[in-house]
């Protein structure tokens, strides 16, 4: 809920359950060292703070790829790779938001079925349409497919976005 908080913008309520939960669960690896780094980082993410995103994304750094053990496949999302993207985007370091974006990608079973997974396709293009716009243009598409029947503002902004590689 904090994490949902700070992506859409509400960083008082998420810096107020991320203390309480540091409070209660101070011996929690999972949530202390992957968890509210992530919170903190879309926090300063929501604030435009990037690179301080980056900053906070390094403690997680050494657990994003989860293990094949629960919980911790379970727990683990990826979700500080996805933004670490979204902060190198911001930094305007496109070739370091595709890595991190292409992570995702080439680790898709980590993420289960977890939105990022397909997410990380259209952030990919975005982060490549300069660079390498055969790339980008495949992104988009996979993307596309993946969201061929949705009715969300993201598919429809991604097909005006891949309209352009046309």
């Amino acid at each position: 809920t904090a994490l949902a908080f700070a992506r859409a913008g509400d960083t008082p309520r998420a810096q107020a359950m991320s203390a309480g939960l540091r409070k209660h669960f101070p011996h929690d690896t999972l949530l202390v060292s992957y968890w509210l780094p992530t919170i903190h980082a879309a926090i300063a993410i929501s604030r435009g703070n990037a690179a301080d995103a980056l900053a906070y994304l390094q403690e997680a750094s050494r657990y994003e790829l989860g293990g094949g053990v629960l919980p911790f496949s379970a727990g683990a999302s990826m979700y500080p790779v996805y933004l670490r993207g979204e902060a190198y985007l911001r930094l305007k370091r496109s070739g370091d938001a595709a890595a991190e974006f292409q992570k995702i990608i080439d680790h898709r079973g980590l993420v289960w079925n977890f939105p990022l997974g397909s997410l990380a396709y259209l952030e990919f293009a975005r982060a490549s349409a300069h660079s390498d716009p055969a790339g980008a243009r495949a992104a988009y598409q996979h993307f596309l497919d993946l969201w061929q029947n949705a009715d969300a503002p993201i598919s429809s902004e991604a097909e005006r976005e891949f309209a352009h590689f046309q």
